[in-house]
């Protein structure tokens, strides 16, 4: 996390008005709901995930048994059961 002064980007008012809430504290102002990105879209975990779900859901309907894929990608067969029989 980046830290910055508040008087290089804030108008002397506004801080006048938080001064009355908070002095000398470090506070977070999270960004907005509409601006942060979903997990993984920066570093392309999710990307990796879904592809990995996809070939779990191909290798399942060749008839690989879910125990065997559990296995394979090292997931326990409930999560494997959740890849293969939810609505992608």
């Amino acid at each position: 996390m980046k830290y910055m002064k508040a008087s290089a980007v804030l108008p002397e008012k506004l801080i006048m008005e938080i001064q009355k809430y908070v002095q000398g504290e470090t506070i977070y102002i999270p960004k907005p709901e509409s601006t942060r990105a979903k997990w993984g879209a920066k570093s392309g975990g999710r990307r990796l995930i879904d592809s990995r779900n996809v070939a779990i859901r191909n290798a399942f309907e060749d008839g690989r048994a879910i125990h065997e894929l559990a296995d394979d990608y090292f997931l326990s067969i409930e999560t494997i059961k959740k890849i293969v029989y939810s609505k992608h």
